[in-house]
């Protein structure tokens, strides 16, 4: 059925967020100059122009809100926890961004190893223990699970919620006809819950499970959560799912498998495969490869130059198609929304 009201309203949400993250992005970079930070990465391979780079942006935010007019899903709603608590949160990544540069520059990123040890947090793979992003704490902490979105947010320009919608209409054809009660979807690697929360809001029956090796971050999601009919949140490593075999309808992963070692991505891979139902499918989004579109190339030359992101570069040129298909995973369909890769796959048997 179509809805060009809720259309009209999701793209006036989005481009609102745009403006307000795209002015807190050059607030950022302003002030990371500011304090010191050296000159950006000058890519070898070619990056696209503020045009280019705009207008893909643009399709993104018409894509999603065909979306809504088709009925895959809601309009966002506004801001969790409203513009007070957005403003209070960019205010405390300002103040966090001196810290940041400072590890940025002398490129150290084992703040996440101290809280670790202050914290007297054991078991956590090796690869996980490091500050990701140069954020501090890694992901070990509570101010980084409060600061996490708005920083993500802030490099996307406003556009990581519409990316991560990308893979719903997915979703909503694997729900098409089905009884939501009786269907359910495990987020891998949920993070602070915003896809959980916004899978919610569009199927509110749906049995939701999210996985994160992190007590902070998983304590912000069921914050997230809140008031909604609550997901399951479970603490676990997704190299062995704490989930029965086949017990899956369908199973997400959003921006884990860039900050994944090789083998580890392989690994998760067959985990997935296990706890899907044979016809399950995997909605996979996670950041460009090169060749994606090739005139973005530099972008992904300088990311993990300028972001400590270890394995991206490997993540970049993997073969994620051989990967999937090794573990039983079919194709389905591939798309690019914006800076995101959107994979959805099929568990053949």
């Amino acid at each position: 059925m179509s809805n060009p009201i809720a259309m009209s309203a999701q793209l006036a949400t989005n481009m609102a967020r745009f403006g307000w993250y795209y002015g807190v992005n050059r607030l950022v970079d302003r002030q990371a100059r500011r304090l010191g930070q050296r000159p950006r990465y000058k890519a070898r391979r070619p990056v696209p122009d503020t045009q280019e780079l705009m207008g893909s942006l643009a399709n993104l935010f018409l894509a999603d809100a065909e979306a809504v007019r088709r009925g895959f899903y809601p309009a966002a709603e506004a801001e969790p926890g409203g513009a007070s608590a957005l403003v209070a949160r960019v205010r405390d990544m300002l103040n966090d961004l001196p810290g940041a540069i400072a590890r940025r520059e002398s490129e150290e990123a084992d703040s996440a190893r101290q809280a670790a040890a202050e914290h007297g947090l054991a078991d956590y793979p090796d690869y996980y223990v490091q500050d990701f992003h140069f954020q501090t704490g890694g992901y070990l902490t509570e101010t980084s699970a409060r600061l996490y979105d708005v920083q993500v947010e802030t490099l996307f320009y406003g556009a990581a919620g519409a990316m991560r919608r990308a893979g719903f209409p997915a979703i909503a054809g694997a729900i098409r006809g089905r009884d939501q009660r009786q269907l359910a979807l495990l987020d891998i690697a949920c993070g602070t819950g915003r896809f959980l929360r916004e899978v919610r809001l569009a199927w509110p029956a749906l049995g939701l499970t999210g996985l994160d090796l992190s007590e902070p971050y998983l304590a912000e999601a069921r914050r997230h959560m809140s008031p909604l009919r609550p997901a399951k949140f479970i603490a676990g490593n997704a190299e062995a799912i704490p989930m029965p075999d086949q017990s899956q309808d369908i199973v997400s992963c959003v921006f884990l498998f860039h900050e994944l070692p090789p083998d580890i991505r392989r690994s998760v891979t067959n985990e997935i495969a296990r706890v899907l139902k044979p016809g399950g499918i995997l909605v996979f989004i996670d950041s460009l490869q090169m060749g994606d579109r090739p005139s973005w190339d530099g972008i992904l030359e300088a990311f993990p130059v300028r972001f400590h992101e270890p394995y991206f570069r490997h993540y970049a040129i993997d073969d994620l198609d051989g990967m999937f298909r090794e573990a039983g995973l079919g194709p389905v369909s591939t798309s690019l929304a914006f800076l995101s890769k959107v994979m959805v796959r099929r568990r053949m048997s």
